[in-house]
């Protein structure tokens, strides 16, 4: 399929993980792509493989917190490919989660600064996109949200924060824009295991994370990735304004599912998956 024919994606935090699957995705299916990251090597090196499959891609430095620099990177779009058609705003202040802890325990230099990346430059990428958008007829954009701005945690509160501010935004681009033909959808991951996460995540998060799972797998990029086209293209020309999980049903159930559920009875880790598709009398 090349659901993206003729068409011009700009891809934020494109160098590595879900942005850069993303991308990759996009170009695969037709797609010119602007894959932005403000560490330049890593841009470089995603529309390198996008070139190396026949596609068509420009890499482009770009600090999305800036709003001149996000200027500049719509402008520079519009400038090489005529226009842009659709946005997956998939960068984020990631270097910040490990010092966003707990209310009272927050430095709010990190608060700020995680908004302004999350929130704030997400917002700047979609002012600047939808009047292109509208020149051309209409356009898609995806925001990338996450499980932790649908539910409480003991850390991550800045972080989670503007992942739940970003389903706002999703759902009041869609409702303000909507009659210009753009749509507008948040996708919101669970457990992915990214590089970034891989060398972070100890051997016991991961054992516990992956015990609130339904499916007996960790995610990758590449399913997001999968999403993310689904909700740009034509296929899902009806779908906006929603928040879309991706999450291998860790947002699912009860709480005490991980510790047996209503069998009483409490399973280990490894007992998870076969304990999820047994018959229930």
């Amino acid at each position: 399929m090349e659901r993206f024919e003729g068409k011009v994606a700009v891809v934020t935090g494109a160098g590595a993980g879900i942005g850069k699957a993303c991308a990759l995705a996009i170009a695969r299916e037709g797609g010119r792509v602007v894959a932005a990251d403000i560490d330049c090597p890593a841009a470089i090196a995603c529309t390198e493989q996008i070139a190396a499959e026949a596609g068509n891609a420009l890499a482009l430095a770009t600090d999305i917190a800036d709003a001149h620099a996000v200027a500049a990177l719509f402008e520079t779009a519009e400038r090489h490919f005529g226009g842009v058609d659709l946005l997956v705003n998939n960068a984020s202040a990631m270097h910040l989660t490990p010092l966003d802890g707990a209310i009272l325990e927050l430095d709010l230099a990190v608060w700020d600064q995680t908004m302004a990346t999350n929130l704030r430059g997400t917002l700047l990428c979609c002012r600047q996109a939808i009047p292109r958008m509208i020149s051309r007829g209409g356009g898609a954009i995806v925001n990338m949200s996450s499980c932790q701005g649908l539910s409480g945690d003991t850390a991550l509160t800045s972080y989670a924060a503007s992942k739940a501010a970003m389903n706002m935004l999703s759902a009041s681009l869609a409702t303000q824009y909507g009659h210009a033909q753009i749509r507008c959808n948040a996708v919101a991951p669970g457990l992915i295991m990214t590089e970034r996460l891989l060398a972070k995540l100890d051997e016991c998060m991961h054992r516990h994370l992956h015990r609130h799972q339904l499916l007996p797998r960790v995610g990758r990029p590449e399913d997001v990735a999968a999403l993310v086209a689904f909700l740009l293209s034509d296929d899902a020309a009806f779908i906006t304004g929603q928040v879309v999980c991706i999450d291998g049903g860790m947002l699912a159930h009860v709480p005490t599912y991980a510790d047996g559920g209503n069998s009483r009875a409490a399973r280990t880790a490894g007992e998870t998956a076969e304990f999820a598709a047994a018959p229930r009398n």
